[in-house]
């Protein structure tokens, strides 16, 4: 019924650019916190950016000042611009929403994941 679906990862060098993207399909009615959680292999899956509905964020301190949360909120969508990447930003990178569903009440979601890869 509902899904996350991200777009937007690949390859990129040091020093590059990539815009993520995350939308909410299906039912849903509204959207309170949107966040970017990433995973790197062999460690724990960390929050990189939150924002909430009013367009209040908090970043990773690493990422502070290269990444930038945005959202959406007629399109229940949420977005990661990413600057400056460093061969460390590589990872899966995830989104997480609370999302207002058909049932008529806020839940959590989770999307599949898309990869980033900073390599020269």
């Amino acid at each position: 019924q509902v899904q996350l679906v991200e777009s937007g990862g690949g390859v990129v060098q040091p020093g590059g650019s990539l815009r993520l993207s995350c939308e909410a399909s299906g039912t849903v009615f509204g959207s309170e916190i949107m966040s970017w959680y990433r995973q790197a292999p062999g460690q724990e899956r960390e929050l990189v950016a939150t924002i909430d509905r009013s367009h209040g964020t908090d970043y990773l301190d690493s990422v502070k000042g290269r990444f930038t949360i945005s959202r959406d909120n007629n399109k229940n969508t949420v977005y990661l611009q990413m600057n400056s990447l460093r061969p460390e930003d590589t990872a899966v990178y995830t989104c997480n929403a609370n999302l207002l569903d058909y049932t008529g009440r806020y839940r959590y979601y989770w999307g599949r994941g898309t990869q980033v890869t900073v390599s020269s």
